[in-house]
């Protein structure tokens, strides 16, 4: 045990710290679970939110998905052509958006857009007492500012990377159509042969995991800002750093339990 000044920590402060924060996160995470599924139910602002997180991303997620279409159909074709095996692009993209890069790419843009917007103003509402005012007027403000947002990134990002899927192949088909004399209806079918519900399973599985880790951070970090509109930057940025290491993170768990299921 080290001491410094008069306290007295069990391995160093850094140490001690870090464990005291995985402790702190997982009863947070505890009581998101307890508050969401009893009353009241904040539906009004749960729809309010997924209008903030989902409809005012579609502009962002709209632009990223086309580019990441036709930057990855581009770079893929000079190796498929080595082979003589070019047919198969359409294939092969249907495959890497539907399975890894529609999910990806949402959660990773959500992150930092809608992230540091979730634990920014949470972190405002706390350093200026209004959090406060509300336990002082007898509003729950776990339930209406916590749990409303996590809720509304965990029904949103699923939806968003799916749209971001369909943006990215019509990106992919923009880029095959402009090489080759290929139909949209013939490029979505082959974009679509080698796909199976366990793709389809994984990736609303990926984007339902990937949702609530941003919701649950975000507002995690920003529930507990101190240290004025200096901590609440800092919180917004650990937010931010913390929710795409975590998704690097599950998205190697779930692949392993995924290819598991798939070569059971």
């Amino acid at each position: 045990m080290n001491t410094v000044g008069t306290k007295k920590y069990l391995f160093s402060k850094e140490i001690d710290s870090y464990f005291e924060g995985v402790y702190n996160g997982y009863r947070f995470t505890i009581r998101f679970f307890k508050e969401a599924f009893t009353s009241p139910f904040h539906f009004r602002e749960i729809i309010n939110q997924c209008f903030e997180i989902g409809l005012k991303s579609l502009s962002l997620i709209t632009l990223t998905g086309f580019i990441v279409g036709v930057v990855f159909t581009k770079q893929s074709r000079p190796s498929l052509e080595s082979f003589g095996a070019v047919s198969w692009l359409p294939s092969l993209m249907g495959i890497a958006i539907m399975r890894a890069l529609g999910p990806l790419v949402t959660s990773l843009i959500c992150a930092g857009k809608v992230g540091s917007s979730i634990s920014a103003e949470l972190g405002s509402m706390k350093v200026t007492e209004q959090i406060d005012a509300m336990e002082v007027s007898a509003i729950n403000p776990f339930k209406y500012l916590v749990v409303t947002r996590v809720m509304a990134t965990t029904i949103s990002i699923p939806i968003l990377s799916f749209y971001c899927s369909f943006i990215g192949l019509i990106g992919s088909y923009y880029n095959v159509s402009n090489e080759e004399a290929t139909s949209l209806q013939v490029f979505y079918h082959n974009a679509f042969t080698n796909i199976s519900f366990l793709d389809i399973f994984s990736s609303v599985t990926k984007a339902l995991v990937y949702g609530f880790t941003i919701g649950i951070v975000s507002s995690y970090k920003g529930f507990f800002a101190t240290h004025g509109t200096r901590g609440v930057g800092k919180a917004t940025n650990q937010a931010v750093i913390l929710s795409i290491f975590l998704i690097f993170l599950e998205e190697v768990i779930i692949v392993q339990i995924v290819n598991w299921i798939r070569y059971f």
